[in-house]
């Protein structure tokens, strides 16, 4: 352990991904004044927003008083070193995002797109919410989630018990239980 200079120098990123699609409300949601301060006070440094085909631009910013620096790009043949680094995952309910995420053992707060019709994504991502394996918001509700989240609390998701999950993704799909 090193002593607290070492510490208030580390960078903690929170690294921000829409996947393929436009997630324009959780861009936008993420660079509100609200979301960046409780990001800082949790102690991240800086956030990195992958937006996909969204038209929102958030406002490129450098680190300053009560807020992380903040920088985006569109799309990236891989994500996986961005999430490798990350100190927090925000993610989009995509089921690819979420897994990967949860392999790699980093804190994940999901948030549900409410334009999506017929989201099954949410479910899954409200269903592994309630095991404690990740957060779950909405673009409204960010701000409040990351004030009261505490991601040492999180249970670690087990990859190698998939019985429970797949039951949930077949359910989902319609396909009948076994």
């Amino acid at each position: 352990m090193g002593d607290i200079d070492d510490i208030t120098k580390e960078k903690r990123v929170v690294f921000v991904t829409v996947g393929t699609t436009s997630f324009d409300a959780l861009v936008r949601a993420v660079d509100t004044p609200e979301v960046k301060n409780e990001l800082f006070k949790k102690g991240y440094t800086d956030i990195l927003i992958q937006m996909g085909r969204g038209s929102y631009i958030p406002t490129r910013a450098s680190a300053e008083n009560g807020f992380p620096a903040l920088d985006y790009f569109t799309f990236s043949s891989s994500i996986a070193d961005y999430l490798k680094s990350a100190s927090l995952v925000i993610s989009h309910a995509g089921s690819g995002s979420i897994f990967e995420t949860l392999r790699l053992g980093k804190p994940l707060l999901v948030v549900v797109n409410e334009d999506l019709m017929d989201n099954h994504q949410s479910e899954l991502a409200e269903e592994l919410a309630e095991r404690k394996h990740l957060y779950c918001a909405r673009p409204q509700t960010l701000h409040k989630t990351i004030s009261d989240m505490d991601p040492g609390s999180l249970v670690p998701y087990q990859p190698g018990d998939a019985k429970p999950v797949a039951e949930l993704i077949y359910r989902y799909l319609g396909f009948p239980e076994d």
